[in-house]
């Protein structure tokens, strides 16, 4: 039976925190957005963590170009907060970083204005129906 909580998944926890601390206070590069890690998916053998992050627009930016930038930034930089977190995390490997852009929050934020539409537009109909039956 396996385990609720296994290490690869406090392995993720740990690295998604640390990850966080590391982004806001050391990358210093004018094309990071405001970026939050949503989730980090760590492979069994900690080869490598799917880092992935949503990015808010700043500067103007529409959210498609601070996407793509923010995502470069921190490609680039994957090496360097790699380095970061061996030091902060004792691990006999630290896994490669791979940055990635978390589209559940668009598609969750889609389906809800979806799900608003559909109701209003079943309130003007149960509306307009009874208006016609009296």
């Amino acid at each position: 039976m396996p385990k609720d909580y296994s290490r690869t998944q406090r392995v993720a926890d740990q690295i998604q925190k640390d990850l966080a601390q590391l982004i806001q206070r050391e990358i210093k590069d004018p094309r990071l957005g405001m970026v939050t890690i949503s989730y980090v998916k760590i492979a069994k053998d900690l080869g490598y963590a799917d880092v992935y992050v949503t990015v808010m627009a700043m500067g103007g930016k529409d959210e498609a170009t601070a996407v793509k930038e923010s995502l470069k930034v921190l490609n680039n930089a994957s090496g360097f907060l790699r380095g970061q977190l061996s030091r902060q995390i004792k691990l006999r490997v630290m896994p490669h970083l791979r940055f990635h852009f978390d589209e559940s929050v668009d598609r969750g934020r889609r389906l809800n204005d979806l799900i608003i539409q559909v109701n209003r537009d079943d309130s003007s109909r149960s509306d307009s129906d009874s208006e016609d039956g009296e």
